[in-house]
């Protein structure tokens, strides 16, 4: 393909991918709140940050990446002393993922329900496969409000877990250190042909991109289903054309 028609077909992609917006319905791979809200999002100085720990921020990036009112997710870390720690010298902070959204879409407590609904908070010592303190369970709270809110679901989740302690710890959000380039929408770093038609995007855009953040979590298999649909009819086309780019997604277009 020459390097003009590669272009034009970025241009093309990208610009589908930016029409997707927030719209989500059906959900298949996490578990979310019954509740789907649909809304315009609102002006950045409005939105809200929430932080969480829940195991590795490579996947608690693409778990929230693809919700409603979501406006964009980063992955870095938080809850310890260390100084400007990094991936190999993390000191006792835990691995993080910070989730901008828009509190006219998307609910405080939803984002704890999914907290919640998709990693173990008894677990002691780690996060499934993963061993280590950096792995440990941590909702980082802004203000008392949040606070308030993340004790009552913690209360709710021990209610269920009546034979297990809920590990979970609940902390004001010191500091949040962003993550090297490579560990930001790292599901999608590993789909260079894909990364490629966003655009030719500095780490920096790319970390802070929405249409980034939603196409983490699409690769990452973890997008409602009604996201991924659209996905895929806005660049079935160029893809059935292009037969190398369809291999970056197996069966899903089958």
């Amino acid at each position: 393909m020459s390097t003009g028609k590669s272009c034009i077909i970025g241009r093309v992609v990208f610009y589908h991918l930016l029409v997707i917006g927030s719209l989500c319905n059906i959900v298949s791979g996490i578990r979310t709140p019954e509740n789907i809200f649909k809304g315009k999002l609102i002006e950045e100085k409005q939105r809200k940050v929430a932080t969480f720990a829940l195991g590795s921020f490579w996947r608690g990036e693409a778990l929230f990446g693809c919700l409603p009112g979501v406006v964009r997710t980063r992955v870095g870390y938080s809850g310890g002393v260390k100084i400007n720690p990094d991936y190999h010298n993390i000191g006792d902070h835990a691995e993080s993922v910070e989730i901008e959204y828009d509190p006219s879409v998307i609910r405080y407590e939803q984002l704890l329900d999914v907290f919640w609904a998709n990693h173990d908070p008894t677990q002691t010592f780690g996060q499934g496969p993963d061993v280590g303190e950096q792995y440990r369970s941590i909702i980082f709270t802004q203000d008392d409000e949040e606070f308030r809110l993340a004790a009552l679901s913690k209360q709710r989740e021990q209610t269920k877990l009546a034979d297990q302690m809920v590990l979970t710890s609940i902390r004001p959000l010191a500091i949040f250190y962003p993550a090297e380039a490579e560990h930001q929408k790292f599901v999608l770093r590993r789909k260079p042909l894909l990364l490629q038609m966003l655009g030719e995007l500095s780490d920096f855009e790319l970390m802070n991109s929405t249409t980034a953040s939603k196409m983490n979590s699409y690769v990452a298999g973890m997008c409602p289903q009604a996201v991924a649909k659209q996905i895929e009819a806005k660049i079935r086309p160029l893809l059935n054309s292009t037969p190398k780019l369809l291999r970056l997604f197996g069966e899903s277009l089958d």
